[in-house]
């Protein structure tokens, strides 16, 4: 063992300028860059607490007022709410179990086995995930409830009572939760396979395991992280989901809170959606505190497992089963295009409609009162997408560069909050913040007025735009704006010609998704909308109340298009930007 003389050391170096030693650690002197984000962050921050944090603060203090705070919340738990509480919590477990077998399962055929019809598989898996929540919930009240098309087809086909084979109630919700929220597994599970070292499985099955102990001891556990992110993800849509368990009359929470708000219970409705809130945020924690921890991980040469060949009757049978999982979905988007030529009011005991028409295309786009809902949306959309663009990209650059070793967690959080929260909690949120002058919203009404509607558009899908934003960020090396800075440019100007036009593509992806998830918004709408300016979610729910199927169905499908277009311009965007890469730019 060799030592080292003291005199041999170098000399202690001097801090570097700008640093102050101190008694644990250095402190940084703040440069011009820093100093321009932390003012940047105060109006954005600002924004984020007037029309986030605020409001929600306002509805726990709402909770406590009435009969007070002990009267609300023991009402909640001794009454209908807590049923309805212990409803949704059971749903949504069940969700969890039906999406995980059914999208783990599609996950493992498509990524390990290749059989005729998989390519086509693969594209028809997501679709579901372009339907907006209303018209998937719509879509499978056409097909599956007693008056739908597949159990009067059983009727009149093989004489089995229509009634034996609908779907309603419960399990009408569970098979919408899970066509619609399966690909939240099947894409995990699918990227988690895709990523595996299969040098991993080859040698638990050249030491004499059998399948499945190899699945059971090494494939499960590598998979554990995918299963669960998916799992907490399927739990705090289906606790928020309301389209579902509305078509279905299912007294879930959600239902409840606006049954309550509607009943003129307005302090009892705010004791329902505080808790409600809580048990999304405390899913949304405990989802980012799992994928911070890491527990498995591979040591993968990204190298991919090829995928077994079917033959002979295996392949023919996975061909046919192929066949039938394509039909199944794309059912619910081919029932919608169908129902909308139908002329309204004549669908009543036939399997399909009798008599179809384009009046209600045409009505659409002539008649004022029937293109005011469309109006309605598309504009309340537009002016959200906008100020969501400036408020979430700015803030997913301030968090990027946040320059302090704490408080950027804190930020990101903050952003995310609207994420967690339920259409039904932030419609009352902002009916209870914005309905009358208060000191809290600086005497801002906005209840009545149309500019409810983006201002909750805003706030439901901002960090849609702040999540893509920062996933473009990440692609930016910081040494470019601190380079275009040290040859002088200021921290905006090196904002405005620099980064931005390196992450103008996410910002415009996640733009053109809040926009279009705002024109298919539905449960804050329904809430806040003022009288006389029903945006088209309502619109459709409206006409479906009204017995209007072809002229909802009309809505349903011109909604249909405009998301298929957005997918498509935002998929041309990720090609090109993952081309640039491969590239090298």
């Amino acid at each position: 063992m060799t030592t080292t003389d003291a005199r041999t050391l170098p000399p202690a170096e001097a801090p570097p300028a700008g640093e102050i030693p101190g008694r644990g650690r250095s402190r940084r002197r703040l440069t011009a860059g820093d100093r321009f984000i932390y003012l940047l962050t105060a109006p954005v921050f600002l924004v984020i607490a007037f029309f986030v944090v605020t409001p929600m603060l306002h509805t726990a203090a709402a909770s406590g007022q009435g009969q007070g705070l002990a009267a609300n919340y023991g009402t909640f738990f001794s009454g209908s709410a807590r049923t309805a509480l212990m409803l949704s919590v059971g749903i949504s477990l069940g969700s969890v179990v039906l999406c995980a077998l059914v999208g783990t399962v599609l996950a493992v055929l498509l990524t390990r086995f290749e059989f005729p019809g998989r390519r086509v598989l693969e594209v028809l898996a997501v679709l579901p995930m372009a339907l907006p929540p209303l018209i998937g919930a719509v879509s499978f009240v056409l097909l599956f409830s007693e008056t739908g098309i597949v159990p009067r087809a059983a009727h009149e086909l093989l004489g089995i009572s229509a009634g034996a084979v609908s779907v309603r109630g419960v399990a009408g919700v569970l098979l919408v939760h899970t066509f619609t929220m399966y690909p939240y597994f099947y894409l995990t599970v699918a990227a988690g396979l895709s990523g595996m070292d299969p040098s991993l499985e080859e040698a638990a099955q050249s030491l004499g395991a059998p399948r499945w102990k190899v699945w059971a001891t090494v494939m499960l556990p590598m998979l554990t992280p995918a299963l669960v992110s998916g799992g907490l993800l399927t739990f705090m849509r289906s606790m928020g989901s309301f389209t579902a368990p509305q078509l279905y009359n299912v007294q879930t929470l959600t239902m409840q809170i606006v049954a309550t708000r509607t009943g003129g219970m307005y302090e009892l409705a705010a004791a329902q959606s505080t808790v409600l809130a809580v048990v999304s945020i405390a899913f949304l924690l405990m989802m980012r505190w799992y994928q911070g921890r890491r527990i498995h991980r591979s040591l993968s040469k990204g190298i991919q497992r090829s995928r077994t060949q079917t033959r002979g009757i295996r392949s023919a049978l996975a061909l046919a089963g192929s066949v039938v999982l394509s039909l199944v979905l794309l059912a619910p988007i081919a029932v919608i295009v169908l129902v909308s030529f139908s002329v309204d009011r004549t669908w009543t005991i036939q399997v399909l409609p009798p008599d179809y028409t384009l009046a209600n295309y045409t009505r659409i786009f002539t008649d004022p009162a029937s293109l005011l809902p469309i109006n309605v949306s598309v504009q309340t959309s537009l002016v959200a997408t906008c100020t969501a663009v400036v408020i979430g990209a700015a803030a997913a650059w301030i968090i990027a560069r946040w320059p302090g070793r704490r408080g950027g967690s804190l930020l990101d959080l903050a952003v995310m909050l609207p994420w967690a929260l339920p259409g039904t909690v932030i419609g009352i949120n902002l009916v209870t913040a914005f309905g009358g002058d208060s000191p809290s919203s600086l005497g801002l009404i906005l209840v009545g007025s149309i500019a409810i509607l983006p201002v909750a558009y805003f706030v439901r899908f901002m960090p849609l735009v702040f999540r893509s934003t920062s996933a473009a960020i990440a692609q930016v090396d910081p040494s470019i704006d601190e380079a275009a800075q040290s040859l002088g440019a200021s921290p905006l100007r090196a904002l405005r010609t620099v980064v931005l036009p390196l992450i103008a593509k996410g910002v415009i992806a996640g733009a053109l998704l809040a926009f279009v998830e705002g024109v298919g918004e539905y449960v804050a709408s329904v809430i806040v909308y003022p009288v006389g300016f029903a945006p088209l979610s309502v619109a459709i729910y409206q006409r479906i109340y009204a017995a209007d199927f072809g002229t909802a169905s009309a809505y349903g499908t011109l909604q249909i298009v405009l998301i298929f277009i957005i997918l498509v311009v935002s998929n041309r965007l990720e090609h090109g930007r993952r081309r640039r890469r491969s590239m090298g730019v």
